[in-house]
């Protein structure tokens, strides 16, 4: 019914009536109609302003659009007018989905320099989008931006980290990253131990993955489901199959592997 009173000539409205309006099509893909709104908006005398642009970006961000996303943030730009966080953290968003991590950590560093700090859920998808990757060097620094951020690391953002170097086979920087987690009381997940041992397996180092599970046994820590399923791939693919139970029982919280 809004959409309707909107296109009356004799409704008066506001531009942050249509915002509502092509926010509402945005959250449900509907790009089309988002796009004939911002039309009918010019139609009635309405000039664009930094709100409903950053809506269109928000849309097409959210509907993996990346190179209409940056048309629109241009497009706030060329208004003259600083950016604002969520015009900036839209446009990141764009990028990390685009599966460019690397411009979005550019846009990143632009709002540090305007000493505006990004929302913790994009760097955390900026570091994860490395993370998975492998680009430990991109992960690691925006790991020390949300630091000089004053954003206090979590366990999933520490986990990154060290999966990051994991997957770059980079098993004493993960291991460095691993120890720095625990020394800042900061308890490690299954999956974060997993990928240390990911990170050995790469690097065919067995003893000093055991070794690294028996330093954890000794600090009352006990491996779960995930890290013991890849402590048990790993033994198999070296032909110790009768071996894989015997050890595990050892380690793991209860878990059968099968």
């Amino acid at each position: 019914m809004a959409k309707y009173a909107l296109q009356e000539e004799s409704f008066e409205v506001n531009i942050r009536d249509y915002t509502k309006i092509i926010h509402y099509y945005g959250k449900h893909n509907l790009l089309e109609d988002a796009e004939n709104f911002l039309t009918l908006m010019k139609q009635r005398g309405f000039i664009y302003d930094q709100v409903i642009l950053t809506t269109m970006v928000h849309m097409y961000s959210k509907a993996g659009r990346h190179d209409q996303a940056k048309d629109y943030f241009e497009e706030i730009k060329s208004l003259g007018e600083p950016l604002d966080k969520r015009s900036y953290g839209s446009m990141i968003m764009a990028y990390i989905r685009a599966g460019m991590p690397e411009e979005g950590e550019n846009l990143l560093q632009e709002m540090e320099a305007q000493e505006i700090t990004a929302g913790s859920e994009v760097y955390k998808a900026l570091l994860r989008s490395y993370s998975m990757i492998g680009n430990a060097e991109g992960a690691q620094r925006v790991f020390d931006a949300i630091q000089l951020a004053g954003i206090t690391p979590n366990d999933k953002m520490c986990s990154l980290v060290v999966n990051a170097y994991a997957m770059a086979g980079q098993s004493q920087k993960a291991l460095i990253a691993f120890e720095n987690m625990r020394r800042a009381s900061i308890k490690p997940t299954d999956k974060c131990i997993a990928s240390v041992l990911v990170a050995y397996e790469k690097e065919s180092k067995i003893n000093t993955a055991l070794e690294f599970l028996l330093d954890l046994e000794k600090d009352g820590n006990k491996i779960g489901k995930e890290a013991s399923a890849v402590l048990a791939k790993w033994f198999r693919k070296l032909g110790v199959v009768e071996e894989v139970e015997l050890i595990l029982r050892d380690f793991a919280t209860g878990h059968q592997i099968s």
